[in-house]
């Protein structure tokens, strides 16, 4: 890898003179510039951004931090952050916390030491006070905590069109897989529905999950059908967790949708590819990360911001794990 010295001896410059252009700290001659550009380009040097930025103290490095990237739903959202950040000439230094708040607090710290001038964090702890002690800007994807920048989807909504949805298509002795106590979109996403549910007049019971992830996902899926075995309707908390369900239905031997209609939400690629095809509540994963990029650029470059939380709109997306709403059953 080439070094600012190699691109100095190249260019026939002195170091000072290179350091001087990458940073735009003095003047330069044009005939120079080009130069250094040329050998920049023939040696394909990259500068070393933690470097520069505390040589220049004016970073382009941001954090972003996820609670789990062995979950689909979460590398779409960074993926929409990234072609953002990338656009405007931001870098991301990525850290997964593994919803453990010692874990994140960590990456937090390690953002710190390497100068970040801002954060995007889909953490499950927005509260914390060590995002409140924080001296950057930070907003919150996924997330939301008293009205601090934040991008996030319509879960109530969401969970208000699942009920809907199952209800209109015959389910009459529903399950809601309650999500995460502390997550307030999954708390969104669990009063909707139940408000719709109660609005319909339809019997459902609850199953208390503690995480978004794969591991458990298997366990609350068999205590489901343990507890309820009467349940001809399920609302999961999540894609992940409605694949789970949908897997232990079929293993106990009952027809999808026939005599157990499933609806998940996030409306990850897996959704898709699972048989039957998993009906969902698709939240615009790709437009949050832009959304919650752009809005942490523009805090970055201290621009004002009138509306500093973006509520996303969620969509029905109507596949294989329910039936059609036009035909008739029986209460």
């Amino acid at each position: 890898m080439a070094t600012i010295r190699d691109v100095a001896k190249h260019a026939g410059v002195s170091v000072a003179t290179v350091s001087r252009m990458i940073n735009d700290t003095g003047y330069v001659h044009e005939d120079t510039r080009k130069k250094i550009e040329t050998a920049i380009k023939e040696l394909h040097y990259t500068p070393n951004e933690v470097a520069r930025s505390l040589y220049k103290r004016k970073s382009r490095l941001t954090g972003l931090l996820l609670p789990d990237i062995a979950n689909p739903f979460f590398p779409e959202l960074a993926r929409g952050v990234e072609d953002e950040m990338q656009r405007n000439e931001f870098r991301i230094i990525f850290g997964n916390s593994d919803e453990n708040k010692a874990k994140e607090k960590e990456y937090l710290q390690t953002f710190v030491q390497n100068n970040v001038v801002g954060i995007i964090s889909s953490t499950n702890f927005p509260d914390s006070d060590m995002y409140r002690k924080l001296n950057i800007p930070v907003v919150f994807l996924d997330r939301t905590a008293d009205n601090r920048p934040s991008v996030y989807s319509d879960g109530r909504e969401g969970g208000r069109m699942a009920a809907r949805e199952i209800a209109d298509r015959g389910s009459r002795r529903v399950t809601v897989m309650r999500g995460p106590r502390h997550i307030r979109p999954a708390q969104d996403r669990y009063e909707g529905a139940v408000e719709a549910l109660g609005e319909r007049g339809i019997v459902f019971n609850v199953i208390q999950t503690s995480s978004f992830s794969f591991t458990d996902a298997g366990t609350w899926a068999r205590e489901l059908f343990e507890r309820h075995p009467e349940t001809d309707g399920v609302i999961a908390s999540n894609d992940i967790v409605a694949a789970a369900v949908l897997h232990e239905a079929l293993r106990l031997g009952k027809k999808v949708p026939e005599d157990v209609q499933i609806v998940g939400f996030d409306d990850i690629p897996l959704s898709r590819l699972l048989t039957p095809s998993l009906t969902t509540i698709r939240q615009p994963a790709y437009d949050m990360g832009k959304a919650a990029a752009s809005l942490l650029i523009r805090l970055i470059e201290n621009e004002i911001v009138d509306e500093p939380t973006i509520q996303m709109p969620v969509t029905f997306a109507e596949r294989d794990t329910t039936r059609k709403a036009e035909i008739e059953w029986q209460k």
